[in-house]
């Protein structure tokens, strides 16, 4: 799924599942539309009532110490959800994770 590993897929909501706030991990960008290539970044945005700043930095601490062979974009969609940003993962975002589910 998205070109990735089932066991990336596996690691990454393991990742997720460790923080309550996060409800839910979109993923946007190439491996979202299919037109990514091998070592194409992962694009996610993590949304989740009261996910802070540093909720996502931690985050991206853990998602490093994993030590995946891909580069891992994160963000806080509530943060960029009035841009274009935003607005592009709307458009092409696909559900990743959702808590309770991975």
């Amino acid at each position: 799924m998205f070109g990735l590993s089932d066991e990336v897929i596996a690691d990454l909501c393991a990742v997720f599942r460790q923080y309550p706030n996060v409800q839910e991990v979109l993923i946007f960008g190439s491996r979202a539309k299919g037109d990514y290539r091998n070592g194409s970044d992962i694009d996610l945005a993590i949304k989740g009532d009261n996910t802070t700043f540093g909720d996502l930095m931690d985050i991206s601490c853990d998602i490093d110490d994993l030590g995946l062979l891909y580069k891992v974009d994160l963000l806080l969609y509530a943060q960029e959800k009035e841009t274009p940003v935003g607005q592009q993962i709307d458009a092409t975002g696909k559900l990743f994770y959702r808590k309770g589910y991975y």
